[in-house]
């Protein structure tokens, strides 16, 4: 009798389990995540391929484009998601692919982002640099200069990025242009020659952004120091304030990063959007991982192994997310 009882639990369990499977909200339907060509950021891009598998989608592989690309392709309807649409930095790219109109973008899935300009702390402290505008004097210009032509050299932003538009305002706004030659390239790598000036003894001059594997390498307070602004200045006249609350300023305002979607997809797929609107990231993980990157291990499967493990570590957050969007599609 008793192993009747045990067999039809365990009958009664399965069909439950079939059932739920069938019922999933996103069987049948494909899902096309879409990133920068930055391997860093395909860390995030899986926690949420990840999620949305667990609702039942069919993940495709992600797509590798520039931003422009990207926001453009989802408003087409080529790309369901990205998992790193960065406001303010990526407005213009954002606006111009159609913005709210076609995009679904609820949520903060990073928040306090930072971004800014860094010396290394031994000039800062030895000519008292606190502050970017100060680069006008040519003397000090002089001592970020590598390459002889007398302007300094500030390690920048891929043409593409968002950031090279911000960077470039900045040094026409504080009258750097003059002074300050802003580098363009392949990031990874300029960042590479940076590191090497810097642990050569050298005066060194950069462009980052957190979550970035950077900040764990060159420490600000330590190895590093952000340089302030002499004012607020947001491309494409954005009144944007960039001051923060203890008075300083490193000219850009603490960053949020979205998901962002095909706002008719989301519209269609309710579990999907609600899913996209909860989900967070601490800030601080994704720089873990990413230094886990720039220390060897940076190919695709060890990015998958980090993702898992990362969903592992936190077990119940990320299963109340995929319950909460299932309960929410029940409601609509």
């Amino acid at each position: 009798m008793r192993k009747i009882v045990i067999w039809a639990i365990s009958l009664s369990s399965l069909i439950s389990s079939q059932l739920f499977a069938v019922e999933l909200p996103g069987k049948g339907i494909s899902v096309q995540p879409i990133q920068s060509t930055l391997s860093e950021e395909t860390f995030q891009t899986l926690i949420v391929s990840k999620a949305l598998e667990k609702l039942g989608y069919d993940i495709k592989p992600i797509k590798e484009v520039d931003y422009n690309v990207a926001y453009s392709s989802i408003a087409s309807g080529d790309a369901t998601f990205m998992a790193v649409s960065w406001e303010p930095l990526h407005n213009t790219q954002y606006q111009a692919a159609g913005g709210n109109a076609k995009f679904y973008r609820v949520g903060n899935y990073v928040e306090n982002a930072a971004q800014g300009y860094l010396i290394d702390k031994k000039t800062a402290e030895k000519y008292n640099i606190t502050n970017i505008a100060q680069l006008k004097d040519p003397k000090i210009a002089k001592l970020f200069d590598t390459n002889g032509n007398g302007k300094a050299d500030l390690t920048g932003c891929n043409p593409g990025w968002g950031c090279e538009i911000a960077i470039n305002h900045h040094l026409k706004a504080y009258g750097l242009n003059n002074s300050v030659e802003h580098n363009q390239g392949n990031y990874a790598a300029m960042m590479a020659d940076t590191i090497t000036r810097y642990k050569e003894g050298k005066p060194i001059l950069y462009y980052t952004w957190t979550p970035y594997w950077v900040s764990d390498v060159l420490k600000p307070g330590k190895d590093v120091v952000w340089l302030q602004v002499p004012f607020s200045a947001m491309p494409n006249d954005e009144k944007i304030e960039t001051k923060l609350p203890n008075g300083a300023n490193y000219g850009f305002p603490p960053s949020i990063m979205h998901i962002a979607a095909n706002k008719k997809w989301a519209e269609d797929n309710p579990t999907a959007a609600k899913l996209f609107s909860i989900m967070r990231m601490p800030l601080a993980d994704i720089n873990a991982q990413n230094l886990r990157m720039h220390n060897g291990e940076a190919s695709p499967a060890n990015i998958e192994r980090h993702a898992n493990g990362w969903i592992k570590a936190h077990q119940k957050l990320f299963d109340s997310w995929v319950k909460t969007a299932v309960e929410a599609a029940g409601k609509n």
